[in-house]
């Protein structure tokens, strides 16, 4: 049986890293680079971004995020960063799988610099690609991990605080759907079945969530960045970043990717509809009620959204949540890897369940 793990070249977390990016450039050995740069950190870091470059005297392209990460954005970035060395992302999820995806076509070293911590996308060798009306599309799998991942502890603690919880959604779904993995012995996305390392990660994750993430929520909320913040933002990235990858996706993403053929959850960000997936992953896992509304609790202390009306699905019928869920089924999607077959109709008897317990 092959075991394999994957993680990024460097990670690097802490206060100001963002005014250190010619740095990060420099330990590549490269001496240009091209950025994608998500339209509000433009607005707001542009000239921190800039301003460490020409310190540095480093030859940069500039190019701001056209929002959603399809073919068509990275056919267009692709074209202009073809003089380039170095490719960074600079954002939210999107923007990151833009760069990375781009950086794989053009076959150069890739930096990703997240400016929340909303989603587990940034230490990983995928993009997810959609399309240019929002819905899923495709996984893109990448041959390596970012050569370098640079967290900045104070810009991602000045970001809305929705995205932190967006984050813990996303990471909340880590151990759950490893462990469904690890049962049924399924590959994971880093091309083996999932080391121990890479479980262990995965655990302290979920343990990091329930322990801290009401409080980091709470100092975010006051701008403040202390333990809580910082163990979060790395639970978030890190930790879930290596246990997704290496220890395996199951129900709760491919319930996501189904959801995005439903209009009206396309406000939502990736972890808020990844956190409703949870919850029916571990409906459809028959797991004791009490230890679900568990985490139903924790999910609405933190901001989670736990109820279809949560969602904007509010008198959805079951006619279009079976749609999503022959989505959810497609074979080229994650809910194979669960330790049991499912199909559309136990997604939506389990989307109700789900709904029901968290409205209790």
């Amino acid at each position: 049986m092959r075991k394999k793990i994957c993680a990024p070249g460097a990670y690097v977390q802490g206060p100001g890293e963002i005014k250190r990016l010619a740095d990060a450039i420099k330990d590549l050995s490269k001496a240009s680079a091209y950025m994608i740069v998500d339209s509000f950190i433009d607005k707001n870091y542009h000239d921190a971004i800039v301003t460490s470059l020409e310190e540095a005297n480093i030859s940069y392209g500039y190019k701001v995020f056209g929002g959603e990460c399809s073919k068509e954005e990275i056919n267009a970035h692709m074209a202009e960063s073809k003089d380039k060395e170095v490719v960074i992302g600079i954002g939210g999820g999107k923007t990151l799988d833009t760069a990375k995806a781009v950086a794989h076509y053009t076959d150069k070293p890739v930096i990703i610099v997240p400016t929340a911590a909303s989603t587990d996308a940034p230490c990983s060798r995928l993009s997810v690609i959609y399309k240019p009306n929002g819905e899923f599309d495709q996984y893109l799998p990448l041959p390596k991990n970012p050569d370098i991942v640079l967290m900045d502890t104070e810009v991602i603690a000045k970001a809305p605080v929705r995205f932190l919880v967006a984050g813990i959604g996303d990471a909340l779904a880590t151990y759950f759907e490893a462990e469904a993995c690890r049962k049924s012995g399924a590959l994971t996305l880093s091309g083996g079945v999932g080391t121990k390392s890479a479980y262990a990660l995965a655990k302290l994750c979920n343990d990091t969530l329930l322990s801290e993430g009401y409080d980091a929520v709470c100092a975010v909320k006051e701008g403040i960045v202390n333990e809580a913040v910082e163990d979060i933002i790395e639970a978030n990235t890190y930790l879930s970043g290596i246990g997704f990858e290496s220890g395996g996706l199951a129900g709760a993403h491919s319930i996501h990717d189904g959801m995005t053929v439903l209009e009206e959850t396309h406000h939502l960000l990736h972890g808020e509809k990844v956190n409703f997936g949870t919850l029916t992953q571990l409906v459809l896992e028959d797991r004791d009620e009490s230890f679900i509304k568990e985490i139903i609790t924790f999910c609405k202390k933190v901001g989670l959204p736990t109820t279809l009306d949560d969602l904007g699905l509010k008198d959805v019928s079951d006619e279009r949540l079976l749609a999503a869920a022959k989505e959810t089924c497609r074979a080229d999607d994650t809910m194979v890897n669960m330790p049991f077959t499912v199909t559309p109709e136990m997604i939506v008897k389990a989307m109700r369940k789900a709904d029901a317990l968290a409205k209790e």
